[in-house]
């Protein structure tokens, strides 16, 4: 992607930033404090369901400082796959991602996880560069690069998403556009849809009401 593809986003988030605020205004009055779903099939452990989680995981940040799931224990995090060239749905993707990044910049209990699926031109320093033209801080917004295919496994096995190359896909890729809310037992709440506005307000809306659970 290019920097003025970045500062398209940018430019385009401080406009949705007031859809947000709405989304939240509306999400206290109307929420009847229902609880999500756990997503994946569940196993029976003395007699009780149990869901799947995020299996174990060892990544580089745009830092180079190496992300694992310790680094997400009792937090709420998105996550996502993406790829810097990506010609197609990667920079909706992020323009969503960034709104609610920007919700919840503030709040010490979300955080973010892009993964890229082309980690042989996604550099540490390709991602750093990237991070920064979006400003986010890489203390909340993790781009993690790494073997591709632990990437390609995790993508697949634990987010229930798709990730691989495909010469014939625009880019060379194929990968799903799903933003995937992770609650603070890693358990996977739920799947949006990263090109869609409205879903991006249903994200928050629930990451709200995920924070209020116990």
């Amino acid at each position: 992607m290019t920097i003025l593809t970045v500062k398209y986003i940018n430019r385009i988030m401080k406009k949705k930033l007031t859809y947000s605020f709405f989304a939240l205004l509306l999400f206290s009055c109307t929420n009847t404090e229902t609880k999500l779903p756990f997503l994946g099939n569940p196993s029976t452990l003395n007699g009780e369901q149990v869901y799947p989680v995020i299996k174990p995981f060892s990544f580089i940040n745009q830092d180079s400082i190496k992300v694992t799931n310790q680094n997400f224990r009792n937090k709420i995090y998105i996550a996502d796959f993406m790829f810097l060239s990506c010609p197609t749905i990667c920079p909706k993707m992020t323009m969503e991602m960034r709104m609610v990044y920007d919700t919840f910049k503030d709040d010490p209990r979300v955080m973010f996880l892009s993964h890229t699926i082309d980690p042989k031109n996604d550099t540490v320093e390709r991602l750093k560069k990237y991070a920064a033209n979006l400003g986010v801080k890489s203390a909340k917004w993790n781009f993690v690069t790494g073997n591709r295919d632990s990437i390609y496994a995790i993508a697949k096995d634990s987010y229930y998403a798709t990730a691989y190359a495909d010469k014939t896909a625009p880019g060379g890729y194929i990968h799903s556009g799903g933003l995937l809310l992770v609650d603070t037992n890693q358990h996977i709440r739920g799947v949006y849809d990263g090109t869609d506005p409205e879903d991006t307000k249903r994200l928050i809306s629930e990451i709200n009401l995920l924070l209020k659970e116990k």
